[in-house]
């Protein structure tokens, strides 16, 4: 299905459980009621999905590499299952201390998804639960959506007057049927 609608998540908070000790391998990573049928209803309505995440817990020493690419295929596999797709996955390894230039608020991941599906990011929803996904959709042209799950509900709690111009769900399947409605 050739598309040209272009969706970006955020991981941790928005497809799956969020934890202040971080999401370190396949058992802790667990999603979200609804988010896996959200995605893959989307796919299957022409959407491109990618997901954007910092993985900070890598620079970390929490977790490794081969332990996110787990996390990563199960989570893969699970849209398969229902019969979607993720088109890419990028992430940020890095501490925030290292000054990279893929960390959100950084606008590297989402370039980097834009440059790898050769799509424009101008007018994209970017879907996240921080105010770092916000303002990294921002930098770029893209819709800064805010889901209420994970962290959301405390960042549209201590942000409303950062917030204007951005829209606001419940939930990641919230999401799904705001533009699932439109097509």
């Amino acid at each position: 299905m050739v598309t040209d609608r272009l969706l970006i998540l955020d991981r941790d908070g928005v497809i799956n459980a969020d934890s202040d000790a971080y999401i370190k391998n396949t058992d802790e990573w667990e999603p979200l009621p609804g988010s896996i049928e959200a995605i893959a209803r989307l796919s299957n309505k022409g959407f491109l999905v990618a997901i954007a995440s910092n993985q900070s817990g890598l620079a970390r020493g929490l977790f490794t590499f081969s332990q996110l690419n787990a996390m990563h295929r199960k989570l893969r596999d699970l849209v398969s299952e229902q019969g979607g797709r993720i088109e890419v996955i990028a992430f940020c390894p890095h501490a925030p201390d290292e000054n990279c230039a893929c960390r959100k608020p950084r606008p590297g991941l989402l370039l980097e998804i834009g440059n790898r599906l050769n799509i424009s990011l101008i007018g994209a929803p970017f879907v996240g639960d921080s105010l770092s996904d916000l303002e990294s959709a921002r930098s770029v042209g893209m819709l800064p959506w805010l889901v209420q799950s994970g962290k959301g509900a405390k960042t549209l709690h201590a942000n409303r007057a950062r917030l204007k111009g951005v829209r606001i769900f419940e939930d990641l399947p919230a999401v799904a049927d705001h533009l699932l409605s439109s097509v």
